[in-house]
């Protein structure tokens, strides 16, 4: 099992940019595919991006593709979200979650799998 930490959000105006860190304890992170989420009020939690255990490959939302990049260091047991050219819409709680590829396609493990969540707040 892992234990997911989110850090790195915050309030930032449309343009801006912040980069989320999401750190992991235990010493299996290397072996999980991770994956990044966000949920905004009154909305359905969304999927943002995905990143293989390797790092060899990633995956983003067409709504964040081109602005968002996500990374990992399994040295450090970390998973990084870089984002850019921020926009009001893409306000929201942002998750981690471990996870697993099945075929091309990400999956998150359950509720254990995933941290607490960080705010990001973009003004207009």
């Amino acid at each position: 099992q892992v234990q997911l930490v989110e850090s790195g959000g915050g309030l930032v105006q449309a343009g801006g940019s912040l980069r989320l860190s999401c750190a992991a304890s235990g010493r299996t992170f290397s072996t999980y595919a991770m994956g990044w989420f966000r949920q905004a009020p009154g909305k359905e939690r969304e999927f943002v991006a995905a990143i293989r255990w390797s790092g060899s490959s990633t995956y983003a939302a067409d709504s964040v593709k081109g602005r968002f990049t996500i990374s990992r260091d399994n040295a450090k047991n970390t998973v990084y979200l870089q984002m850019n050219s921020l926009k009001p819409e893409d306000t929201a709680v942002y998750y981690c979650a471990a996870g697993y590829y099945s075929g091309s396609t990400y999956y998150p493990l359950g509720d254990a799998y995933w941290g607490q969540g960080t705010q990001v707040t973009v003004s207009s």
